[in-house]
């Protein structure tokens, strides 16, 4: 009996029953930070996808250009472009100023010339770090710096000298970037302008914005 005894304190005191509880432990716990690390990545990629920047199709009588809108940079100015694209505000606003090498500018006037009457002005987001890119889409304003309202440009080549802080310690804030439609600023750049109603740099054969609306994400 001693002797049985003894051996079961042997098989208690072995060297598998000492590591057998920790070794499975350990593979518990390997298996619970598999399952965590899968639902944290599950969880980021479904924050991405909700979180993906809004984008735009503006059609317009010369083609059709696609914009992406950077939310996360400039969420004023995003938020009042999607309000006037919201209201159709901009279908059959014209682009009213046209340089070539610099930028194409609309969403305020018909094709008459007569200026709409928009929503309250925005705070300036120039400081938010995006650059005036060839390809970028600003807001236009007054000499004031917090005067945007439903008015914005496209630059057509890089334009340095209107990123913070300019000539004035504000610049011009870009809020989005034609990603499809480039050959369509080009064109655009490219028509012949004229002065009317004392403005300079009017396309003499008006171009029209037809529509700007939401693309699904």
């Amino acid at each position: 009996m001693i002797k049985g005894f003894k051996s079961v304190g042997k098989i208690a005191s072995s060297p598998y029953s000492r590591f057998c509880q920790p070794e499975v432990s350990l593979k518990m716990n390997r298996l619970i930070y598999r399952i965590l690390l899968a639902a944290v990545l599950c969880i980021g990629l479904m924050s991405t996808a909700q979180a993906e920047n809004p984008r735009v199709l503006m059609k317009t009588s010369l083609g059709d250009m696609e914009v992406e809108l950077f939310a996360d940079k400039a969420p004023l100015s995003v938020t009042n472009f999607l309000r006037y694209t919201d209201e159709g505000y901009y279908n059959g606003t014209i682009f009213h100023r046209v340089i070539n090498s610099f930028m194409i500018q609309g969403g305020g006037f018909d094709a008459d010339m007569v200026k709409k009457q928009g929503h309250a002005p925005i705070k300036n987001e120039a400081k938010n770090g995006l650059k005036n890119a060839r390809g970028s889409i600003a807001m236009a304003r007054t000499g004031e710096p917090h005067s945007a309202t439903s008015q914005f440009f496209i630059n057509h080549a890089d334009n340095d000298r209107l990123d913070y802080p300019s000539f004035d310690n504000w610049g011009y804030a870009v809020f989005g970037q034609v990603t499809k439609g480039m050959d369509t600023l080009d064109k655009i750049a490219d028509v012949y302008t004229v002065t009317r109603r004392g403005m300079k740099n009017v396309p003499e054969e008006p171009v029209f914005i037809e529509s700007v609306t939401r693309i699904g994400n």
